[in-house]
């Protein structure tokens, strides 16, 4: 655990990313889409690798509500109502120093499942 603290969060007005600066100077773009498919939460995680879930279909995901938790973490609400994971501020760390690398995990887990991040095409 490290001592990450945010001094700032910010939603951008289109819903679709949240900046996060850290005490230290470092600032992240962090797009909805990422946040939502990486989500703490024991729906997306599960209980262990086994049980993670790739999460397809959320390239127009957007954040509705970004609500604190203590001092340690936000519940990020999202358009599709997921709203159970907790990202405490190490992990928001985590997913903007590691950005590149989880995203193509994630893209590469997508194909090779051949799902995709568009959602089904309305009728």
């Amino acid at each position: 655990m490290t001592d990450a603290w945010p001094s700032e969060l910010r939603l951008h007005k289109d819903r679709r990313t949240l900046t996060v600066t850290f005490d230290g100077g470092e600032r992240f773009d962090l797009p909805a889409e990422y946040l939502r498919v990486k989500s703490p939460s024991a729906e997306v995680q599960g209980h262990s690798e086994e049980e993670r879930k790739t999460v397809p279909a959320k390239k127009n995901v957007e954040i509705l509500e970004v609500l604190p938790v203590g001092n340690y973490a936000v519940r990020l609400v999202f358009d599709d109502m997921h709203s159970t994971g907790i990202f405490g501020w190490d992990y928001l760390l985590d997913l903007g120093r590691n950005h590149a690398a989880y995203w193509q995990d994630y893209l590469d887990e997508l194909a090779a499942k051949n799902l995709s991040r568009d959602p089904p095409a309305r009728r």
